[in-house]
């Protein structure tokens, strides 16, 4: 059975500061992730090696987003997103 069977995907937007390393100018910048939620209970038709997969499943969220475009009227530059982990558990 496949694992994203187990969880229910949606996306969400949050805000994180970053600094621009060109201008060195620091603001929120809106980062896209994906929220997936464990389900309440097991889909149909699992076995046992599912049961305990799904036993072990957490809800977590992935980053999207791996550049960002600075805010700064004059700078305007595309950077790497660092500093940010690309994975995080609820």
């Amino acid at each position: 059975m496949d694992e994203r069977l187990f969880y229910s995907e949606s996306q969400a937007t949050k805000a994180a500061r970053l600094n621009c390393p060109y201008c060195r100018v620091m603001d929120d910048y809106p980062l896209r992730w994906l929220v997936r939620t464990k389900k309440d209970r097991l889909p149909g038709g699992a076995d046992e090696r599912d049961r305990a997969k799904f036993a072990k499943a957490q809800s977590y969220m992935v980053l999207l987003d791996d550049k960002a475009q600075c805010k700064q009227p004059r700078c305007r530059r595309t950077f790497d997103i660092s500093g940010i982990k690309t994975t995080a558990f609820l």
